[in-house]
């Protein structure tokens, strides 16, 4: 393998993209833990029924990890 092809694999990314892949991870975080928040807290404090709050917390932790594979693609594939 070249040194040249071996330094664009491995090239930094711009502060934008850094922020921007930091933000991600932030934000799949934050809707997987209000996810579990909403199936395991027994006080919530909007009476809803108890399917549907664990319905919508599954909704929740599954969209968090079709965020995560969206951040996966864009940034830690080759």
């Amino acid at each position: 393998m070249s040194d040249h092809s071996t330094r664009s694999k491995f090239r930094q990314k711009s502060p934008t993209q850094r922020f921007l892949s930091i933000l991600g991870l932030f934000m799949f975080g934050f809707y997987f833990v209000v996810g579990l928040l909403v199936i395991f807290w027994n006080n919530f404090p909007i009476e809803i029924n108890p399917t549907y709050k664990t319905l919508f917390g599954i909704l929740l932790i599954v969209y968090s990890f079709m965020r995560f594979a969206r951040l996966w693609q864009n940034n830690f594939r080759n």
